[in-house]
């Protein structure tokens, strides 16, 4: 572990370079406030950010400083969250409800500041508070510094493609009656890309995201999976995709004809537009992996619109063609497609490990009160956790300011490092006395420069599921992933120590394993979680406490005067 004094004399050198380099400081307010959208034919006043629908796209360079003022002039409390910015010793700013900060309450604002370090490529912010991340989204683009350049040929044009989800009513209430019942929230009725449905759905033809592009130039296509719940298949009629990075990693360019995008992922493609000047459809629609549960069937569309230069007018009467799509349950694509997916060098996997963590992830269901109608199965109250325990969000404080205060009865250090009991995880008939969980709010606590693996084990428990698990605050290298239970001496031998692909959110398989890895070098409260919103809203989450290490430049900044209170 480097000397306080060398980390000091480091930090110096970036900042002389960071400002030789033409460092910049972006500053932006964003106005939460309730705007009138009309969708799928009705007008409902959602949440937006400064009246957007995706919201914002901030642009900057590797080494930037960002300052966001947040001012909420909606009837919700609200966090906003940059989804996979590191956030070096800035926890502060980093937005998980209850977690980093108390919520800006109506009326308040609350000014974001963070640096972004070592980091470029395709990120995104969110709101992180009850369903709000439905409407409150927007992309978060990190350019190489001045004078550098992108490890390929610099696209012709570069587009943002956020897909989203879209409710025909509240989000916020479909939650709340979820939470009031204790039943499963009502399915989206449709998705989106750049916040529109798309042309397959009713009153929706005429504002389908249009990508202009001229005949033989290559674009770079940035895809974000903002949907609430679900994963999702993406393709493009007639051409195909070079993928080259994920998560604002670069990767190994690898070519598909399909994505598989979870919630909370990025993914950056080159397109090569090589085909006849017309019009082509960009496909997505559901990879879905519970058993016997509805989920939303319908298919979202952009169109990808070529600009031949020539007197012939393609017009909207031409159709565009459509690409092939996976069925949703096509878990061998999904399969295939993360198999393809590794860092574009060879890496120095950290080790060896001190850390190793074994936790699994899967839904549960509560007993219902006495006297009490739920509607989850049997009279029961759906459920979720990592290792039994079903996370309880603090509301009267955040963990990090308890932390950092010292203020005890907030959280306990006693997460689990493995599940309290053994069982076989992924069989059809697990134990009923292993579906209730426990609700707490633990956390583990990491040392600083500790170097952590965690094996994340799904469940059958309920339904097998793919879960996409987040960290906060992290980067981490995804080893291996497979089907059935983790087994220690037979999988490790399948550990990717060449070129493992970096990444901030995994999607753990349906019914199987993954194995990743990180040092815990940011000092702070970071949580983990299940970036399907139901499931982190129905406890699916835990988080990291990592003790500061030693000298300013390990140890968490202090709070910001403006942070807000509970």
């Amino acid at each position: 572990m480097a000397s306080s004094s060398s980390r000091l004399l480091f930090f110096l050198a970036c900042s002389v370079f960071a400002l030789l380099a033409g460092a910049e400081v972006h500053h932006h307010e964003f106005i939460v406030q309730e705007t009138p959208v009309k969708r799928l034919c009705n007008t409902h006043k959602v949440i937006t950010v400064n009246g957007q629908l995706p919201g914002p796209t901030l642009e900057v360079r590797e080494g930037d400083t960002v300052v966001i003022n947040v001012v909420n002039h909606a009837q919700y409390n609200v966090t906003i969250h940059w989804h996979g910015i590191r956030q070096f010793r800035t926890g502060w700013a980093d937005g998980p409800e209850f977690v980093t900060q108390c919520p800006i309450k109506p009326g308040g604002s609350y000014r974001y500041r963070f640096t972004i370090e070592g980091q470029e490529g395709t990120l995104w912010w969110h709101a992180h508070s009850s369903w709000l991340r439905a409407t409150v989204y927007g992309a978060l683009i990190i350019r190489p510094r001045e004078n550098k350049t992108y490890p390929f040929e610099k696209p012709a044009t570069e587009v943002p493609l956020l897909l989203g989800e879209w409710w025909d009513a509240d989000p916020i209430q479909v939650i709340r009656e979820a939470q009031r019942t204790g039943a499963a929230p009502n399915i989206s009725d449709a998705f989106t890309i750049n916040g529109q449905p798309g042309d397959l759905y009713n009153c929706s033809k005429q504002e389908t995201t249009a990508v202009p592009v001229k005949p033989g130039e290559t674009a770079l296509l940035r895809f974000i999976n903002a949907a609430l719940n679900q994963e999702l298949f993406v393709s493009i009629a007639q051409h195909r995709m070079t993928v080259v990075g994920v998560d604002a990693s670069y990767t190994k360019p690898y070519t598909t004809s399909v994505l598989m995008i979870a919630p909370g992922q990025t993914t950056d493609v080159l397109v090569t537009m090589d085909q006849a000047p017309t019009r082509y459809y960009i496909a997505a629609r559901a990879y879905d992996t519970v058993q016997n549960a509805a989920f939303d069937n319908t298919t979202t569309t952009a169109v990808i619109e070529y600009d031949c230069g020539c007197a012939t007018d393609f017009g909207p009467s031409i159709p565009p063609a459509f690409p092939a799509l996976p069925a949703f349950n096509d878990t061998k694509t999904a399969t295939a497609f993360a198999a393809g997916i590794k860092s574009p060098h060879e890496v120095k996997v950290p080790g060896p490990v001190d850390e190793n963590l074994f936790f699994t992830v899967g839904l549960g269901l509560f007993n219902c009160e006495p006297g009490q109608q739920c509607g989850g199965p049997n009279n029961t109250r759906f459920t979720a956790s990592m290792n039994n325990i079903s996370f309880v969000f603090p509301q009267t404080t955040s963990l990090l300011h308890a932390h950092y205060y010292g203020i005890p009865g907030v959280f306990t250090t006693d997460f689990p490092a493995y599940p309290p009991v053994q069982f076989d995880y992924t069989a059809q008939n697990v134990p009923r006395a292993l579906w209730q969980p426990v609700p707490a709010t633990k956390l583990y606590k990491l040392k600083f420069g500790s170097v952590v693996q965690i094996v994340l084990q799904d469940t059958s428990i309920v339904s097998p599921e793919n879960h996409p698990i987040h960290i906060h605050g992290y980067d981490f290298y995804i080893l291996a992933e497979g089907f059935g239970n983790f087994d220690a001496k037979k999988d490790a031998e399948k550990f990717n120590y060449v070129d493992p692909p970096q990444r901030n959110t995994v999607a753990v398989p349906v019914n199987g394993w993954a194995v990743i890895r990180f040092v815990a070098d940011n000092p702070g409260v970071w949580l983990m979680h299940c970036h399907l919103d139901v499931h982190i809203t129905w406890g699916l989450a835990m988080a990291f406490l990592v003790e500061d290490g030693y000298g300013k430049l390990e140890t968490l900044e202090a709070p910001p005067v403006d942070l807000p209170m509970c």
